[in-house]
């Protein structure tokens, strides 16, 4: 839909404000008909909201951002001959009494948004209700970045889109709308940069200068002009506000973010053993295996194919004996069938959606003929995390929902005039298809924690809204194994990262076609990288296991993937951080190095956490590349290599290397490998230490890995402070709670001394020091995990 300036007759604004009002931190301005409604959230995020007729609908959201609300420090009003100004401690709006025009002003003056037409609607002509629009200025130099899974370049500018939920298969660069909803955006100008969430489920669009290249638009077919502006001004500042917004999610299991096997499909039950069976006998780690639909009769969910799983029980305790642990997929469509017990529960309860005249919604997918829930009713989604009693007791422990846009086969999705309760606010589709999928999912990851025996839920997503993040992991859907995908898949999860959802990968080696060995493998390179680490693929293009390349690639895809295995503390730590603070484990580089205008054309490269910078080879038949580094001194992970920041550098990366560089001052902390996580108690952890000149602190998470007893005080987090100069070079440890690892000691390496050591004291004790490279100054010491203070000399 194009917002069509022709038609500018029908379309309406806000008036001249007549009177106004404050409530506590909330201001109301009237005009004939519109009202403003600004509520005051913080001193940096201010909620706009207007009524096109002067009446608000139900304050809802399924984003929860509606709760949110924090201390305010400074709130002035005043009123000018033009316009109205409220003051925060950190920003100055002015509302125009001509149209309601906002503009918003940092503390130094700089205008960092304005509108230009601002609000404006026209009546729905076919479904009732207005069309809201947005029209802002577009500002020198500003960039936007998020919205979610758009499979195109990080930096949004000049560009359009769709918020409609749609099984895309086969995806392509700039293909919209496709399987996520996240209504929020970023811009950055003048290196100050601010958020805005529109809070609309209806089917939504953006424009950042695509029509028009001065001007950005965003607008809804139905609902109101709800938006929140956050403010910066860093980037990263934003993203950990909206993730806070829209609710952080809770630790995932330590095995979660191992590495994970998928195809569609693995059956009968003899595959399963013997594919399970393959990864440890080539000792290739894996933590999770996964069931796609054929494991079900007839695909009907919350069943066992009797032939195919007769004992599927038996089957799943066997695996968790080798440490798998099983996922399996549910769909939202439930097949009719009289016999079918969800079925015939769904029916008899009335839990199924119904069309506007009162049929129920019909539409064919995998078992053929279904009905659908209306996860929007509390009462379905509790009967609908009821339903997974059964498979929990059968031992599976994490749930796979697809298909949850919703897909329909030949009509795409639900009709229009489908009917949804809401949470009590009855709609049409028109508004509640952005919401299906997560709503969905919150029910999913609802049933899995109460059947978990107080176990951290696994759920994995196609479909969202804001908020999602919540309940659910994602990964980006149907892809192509080619090297097209492998770039999109970059900039598809950082994107993902800084839109809140940082708990996202991508169908590794690609879900459609054949992937090359050194596809494969380049594929692998970027995916131990993102939270969610999986291979999946469609068994009729060909197998996509470790090993199904020939020896080269599953040996190159086992360091891989060993490295994965080595890094969980670290990825841990990261994820931890992401839930504490919002902060997104993955950075695109323009979130790191904000002030460094070098880095605002870059999207290949990203930081994973705050210590390690990513650049992933993108291209065949090439063995290094050139990629920038920000300011700082950074070491190569391969050979210690040292590079100074602020500039572009050459990586040599052969197949058996991925461009990885450490921040130097940095501690890495490292586990041994295992062929799944818990496989045995370590005696030791490995601190990989990175000199540098001044001081730096890095951390440290750990707790048992599942469970809750992590929100009780049953963790660990260390503080690691490095100082080096000419002559010393000191690490200082300090620890916080309860929780107490199983190994005993710290195996440390120290990378890049600038000097000789001739003694090293810990807590004042002399220990002694290992020199394994004297060329790379690389030296090794163990000592105590309790240590207070080392000190070399």
């Amino acid at each position: 839909m194009n917002i069509n300036h022709d038609k500018q007759a029908l379309q309406q604004n806000a008036g001249v404000v007549e009177r106004w009002e404050k409530i506590e931190n909330r201001f109301y301005f009237y005009g004939q008909q519109t009202v403003l409604e600004v509520k005051i959230v913080s001193d940096g995020v201010i909620r706009f909201r207007f009524s096109a007729l002067g009446n608000f609908h139900r304050d809802f959201s399924y984003s929860h951002a509606q709760h949110y609300q924090q201390h305010i420090e400074q709130l002035e009003v005043s009123e000018e001959e033009e316009y109205f100004v409220i003051k925060t401690a950190k920003l100055d709006c002015e509302i125009q009494k001509e149209r309601m025009l906002i503009k918003i002003l940092d503390k130094k003056g700089l205008v960092i948004s304005e509108d230009e037409k601002g609000f404006h609607w026209e009546e729905h002509k076919k479904h009732g209700g207005e069309i809201v629009f947005n029209t802002r200025k577009g500002q020198a130099g500003e960039r936007f970045y998020g919205l979610g899974d758009k499979p195109t370049d990080t930096d949004i500018r000049e560009k359009r889109f769709e918020n409609w939920g749609k099984d895309t298969y086969a995806f392509g660069k700039d293909s919209d709308p496709l399987y996520k909803n996240i209504p929020f955006f970023i811009g950055m100008h003048h290196k100050v940069a601010y958020g805005i969430f529109f809070d609309n489920s209806f089917r939504t669009f953006f424009d950042f200068g695509f029509e028009r290249k001065n001007a950005t638009s965003f607008w809804a077919q139905g609902g109101e002009m709800n938006y929140y502006f956050i403010y910066g001004p860093e980037l990263l500042n934003v993203v950990q506000t909206y993730t806070e917004m829209t609710c952080k999610p809770e630790m995932p299991p330590l095995w979660a973010l191992g590495f994970h096997q998928c195809k569609w499909s693995y059956y009968p039950e003899k595959q399963v053993r013997e594919i399970t069976s393959e990864f440890r006998t080539r000792k290739i780690p894996c933590d999770a295996f996964y069931l796609d639909i054929d494991y079900m009769d007839g695909f009907r969910c919350f069943t066992w194919h009797p032939e195919h799983f007769p004992k599927p029980k038996k089957m799943i305790q066997d695996l968790e004996a080798q440490g798998f642990k099983t996922v399996v997929i549910i769909d939202p469509g439930i097949k009719i069938d009289p016999n079918y017990w969800v079925y015939k529960e769904g029916l008899e309860k009335g839990y199924f959606c119904k069309r506007m005249d009162g049929p129920l919604m019909k539409g064919a997918v995998w078992p053929g003929e279904c009905n659908f829930p209306d996860f929007t009713r509390p009462e379905v989604r509790e009967w609908w995390a009821g339903l997974f009693e059964g498979l929990m007791d059968t031992g599976v422990r994490g749930v796979w929902n697809d298909m949850n846009e919703p897909a329909v086969f030949e009509i795409e999705t639900f009709p229009n005039d489908v009917r949804h309760d809401y949470d009590g606010d009855p709609c049409s589709h028109r508004k509640a298809h952005n919401v299906y999928g997560m709503q969905m999912a919150r029910a999913t990851y609802e049933g899995v924690k109460k059947f978990g025996e107080n176990k951290r839920p696994f759920v994995i997503t196609r479909s969202g809204y804001s908020g999602l993040q919540k309940y659910s992991s994602v990964w980006t859907g149907d892809n192509v194994a080619s090297w097209e995908h492998l770039a999109i898949a970059n900039n598809q999860c950082q994107r993902l990262s800084v839109s809140g959802i940082s708990y996202c990968g991508t169908d590794i080696g690609g879900f459609i076609g054949s992937p090359s060995g050194e596809l494969f493998v380049r594929w692998i390179q970027l995916g131990i990288f993102h939270m969610f680490c999986r291979v999946h693929s469609s068994g009729d293009h060909g197998d996509q296991e470790p090993w199904s390349f020939g020896v080269e690639v599953e040996l190159l895809t086992k360091k891989f993937i060993e490295l994965r295995y080595k890094l969980l503390p670290y990825i841990y730590t990261t994820f931890y951080q992401h839930v504490q603070t919002g902060m997104p484990t993955l950075r695109p580089l323009p979130f790191v190095a904000q002030d460094d205008t070098e880095t605002y054309n870059r999207q290949d490269e990203f930081c994973m956490g705050e210590n390690l910078l990513v650049c992933p080879i993108l291209a065949e038949k090439v063995d290094g590349r050139w990629l920038y580094l920000p300011e700082g001194k950074w070491y190569y992970y391969w050979d210690d290599q040292e590079f100074d920041g602020k500039q572009e550098v050459w990586a040599e990366a052969a197949l058996d290397r991925v461009p990885l560089f450490v921040k130097a001052g940095a501690v890495i902390p490292m586990a041994p490998v295992m062929q799944y996580v818990g496989e045995f108690d370590p005696e030791a952890l490995f601190l990989h230490v990175y000199v540098n000149s001044g001081e730096y602190s890095s951390y440290l998470y750990e707790d048992k890995g599942d469970g809750y007893e992590y929100t009780e005080g049953v963790y660990c987090y260390k503080t690691f402070v490095t100082h080096g100069d000419k002559k010393s070079f000191t690490i200082t440890q300090n620890i916080e709670g309860s929780y107490n690892p199983v190994y005993n000691t710290y195996e440390i390496m120290i990378h890049g001394l600038n000097f000789t050591p001739k003694s090293c004291e810990v807590d004042g004790e002399k220990v002694h020091i290992d020199v394994i490279n004297p060329d790379k100054n690389l030296i090794r010491i163990d000592v105590d995990k309790g240590f207070g203070k080392i000190v070399i000399k």
